[in-house]
């Protein structure tokens, strides 16, 4: 507890701070404490050795922008010239010219780089450049629960190196939960730029002191409702399901479900069948050991394989498979085994089941510290003209009431709510609509003073308007402000949610003019790239901005965690 003196000194010093400076302060004192007190050697009088660094972040959802920011900020303070660029704008040919890089990179799928940065991912893997000349440090993100666990940025580190880099400090990897390892790399960073950099050698600087990871708190459900949201005669399945906990569940409105889905028995049955071995057959792996039935319903991905698994099982069974990606069963079936007992070779080619993040559709607040809800569309898509079903989709609808469920908690730290007095507008086209639903359930319980416009599409009026009674229900009690709406088959000419923006593009500007956040969340592509450019015409045509000022603007609101993303 700090003395009302030293109390008063420290609220008058942060009264006028951005959140960019708050967050880097907290992790600064969290560094200082984990030092007894002693102050890291971080150099403030502006002379530092190093004059000037590049920064390049490669981000999906945002972190890893919002992370290259605050080392960007913190750098400049202690003097350093710092340009800071997102990876699809970096041009590859300075690449050769840097004297120090910092990247901060994060892994999606299956050990993919954000779409952002492909073209650099590639270019460096495909490079022929002479990079001796460059000292480098990356900040790896991802999430441990998937198998590629920060691939992205480990492939990175590596890359660099082999075209000649020196590595300056190690390779510091961060899960879902980042803040106070991101911040330690931050901080050794500008310990060591503000040092004589040829004292450093490669990879001598000392690794950072990494968090036991205690893993996931996983919680026992129980499925208590699950219907299909769209009316008949559409072309779509959504699920509203409803799952109860026998404790409570540390979650908040913007964060996500984690969930592992189980292979099909039926599918199962079928590999075991064309494979021509026993259920019962015990197989080890890296990871895991037992019964083949088992390790293929609980345990590994056989959906969709990636061409490297086709590829190495081309090499098991001795055949040309052309470049594809496949489910397991019918690989099987075009391209038998030639003995049975190459079973096991195959299992250990296949990937365990990555979980899947949905976002949470109610509020603690509103529904319960016991209770949870997503909003789930099954997904379709064909393979040589057959339909097909994504796994945890699938899985997730055919659930019946009773069935018991294991979950965890995704925490996303950044889509979260402003103060109560401030204006929010929500974009969620389709299931885009589950952390809005959540949003407004509790701004509603605590009685917020800000107005809620939400702008929401889909296919059609009658079949589709999801949530439907809910929401005009909230419009009626003013809850909902305003509700702006596109069914984009209503009408012969299709129309959007992103027409709908420029429609409103009037209203809406003068509602971020004056406060208000903006949120946005769905498919990442076609939906939130359309819905992206719809908003930078409305601050062009209405902010009366060139094309330039419009995005500096739309990267402001960014900044300042007014613009804030849930893709996918």
């Amino acid at each position: 507890m700090l003395a009302e003196g030293k109390l008063k000194q420290l609220t008058q010093l942060v009264e006028n701070f951005s959140k960019e400076e708050l967050i880097w302060v907290n992790g600064y004192l969290v560094g200082l404490s984990a030092n007894g007190g002693v102050q890291p050697k971080i150099s403030t009088n502006g002379t530092a050795k190093v004059s000037k660094i590049s920064i390049v972040f490669g981000t999906e959802t945002g972190n890893s922008k919002r992370l290259a920011t605050l080392l960007a900020t913190a750098a400049k303070k202690q003097g350093i010239q710092v340009k800071l660029i997102a990876s699809d704008q970096y041009r590859t040919s300075d690449l050769e010219k840097e004297e120090f890089l910092f990247v901060v990179i994060s892994t999606h799928g299956d050990g993919e780089p954000p779409a952002s940065a492909r073209a650099f991912y590639d270019y460096i893997h495909q490079s022929r450049s002479n990079l001796v000349h460059l000292k480098y440090g990356i900040l790896a993100l991802g999430d441990s629960s998937y198998p590629q666990y920060c691939k992205t940025g480990i492939e990175v580190d590596q890359q660099l190196e082999f075209l000649g880099g020196k590595r300056i400090l190690s390779l510091q990897k961060c899960d879902v939960d980042y803040e106070e390892d991101a911040q330690q790399w931050i901080e050794q960073v500008l310990n060591i730029v503000g040092q004589n950099s040829d004292d450093i050698l490669p990879g001598s600087s000392p690794s950072l002191k990494t968090k036991t990871k205690t893993g996931k708190k996983f919680y026992n459900g129980i499925i208590r409702k699950n219907i299909n949201l769209n009316d008949r005669g559409s072309k779509k399945q959504t699920f509203h399901i409803e799952i109860d906990s026998d404790e409570m569940i540390n979650y908040e409105v913007g964060d996500a479900m984690g969930i592992i889905p189980s292979n099909k028995k039926i599918m199962v049955d079928l590999i075991l069948y064309y494979a021509g071995v026993d259920k019962d057959l015990i197989v080890e792996t890296d990871k895991k050991t037992g019964t083949v039935e088992e390790l293929l319903i609980n345990h590994l991905n056989i959906c969709y394989l990636l061409p490297s698994a086709i590829a190495k099982y081309a090499t098991i069974t001795q055949q040309e498979i052309p470049d594809t990606r496949i489910d397991l069963v019918d690989l099987l079936e075009l391209y038998p085994l030639g003995d049975a007992s190459q079973i096991k070779d195959v299992i250990k080619i296949l990937s365990p089941i990555a979980p899947r993040l949905y976002s949470i559709s109610s509020s603690p607040v509103a529904h319960g510290e016991n209770e949870i809800h997503l909003t789930v569309s099954r997904h379709s898509f064909k393979v040589n003209e057959e339909q097909r079903f994504g796994l945890c989709s699938d899985f997730l609808g055919e659930l019946p009431i009773g069935t018991a469920l294991n979950f965890y908690i995704h925490k996303n730290r950044f889509f979260k709510l402003p103060d109560v007095k401030r204006d929010v507008i929500m974009i969620g086209p389709g299931t885009g609509i589950a952390p809005f639903r959540a949003f407004l359930a509790e701004r509603d319980a605590i009685g917020a003073e800000g107005r809620n416009w939400l702008f929401f599409g889909d296919q059609h009026f009658t079949t589709d308007f999801l949530y439907q009674a809910e929401l005009q229900n909230l419009n009626h009690t003013g809850v909902l402000s305003k509700i702006s709406l596109a069914f984009s088959r209503d009408q012969p000419e299709k129309k959007y949610v992103q027409h709908k923006i420029v429609e409103e593009g009037h209203d809406l500007f003068d509602w971020i003019q004056n406060g208000a956040s903006v949120y946005l969340c769905g498919t990442k592509d076609p939906n939130s790239v359309d819905i992206e450019k719809a908003l930078l015409q409305v601050i062009r045509d209405h902010g009366q901005l060139s094309a330039a000022a419009s995005k500096n603007y739309l990267a402001q609101l960014e900044q300042e965690n007014r613009f804030v993303k849930d893709v996918y």
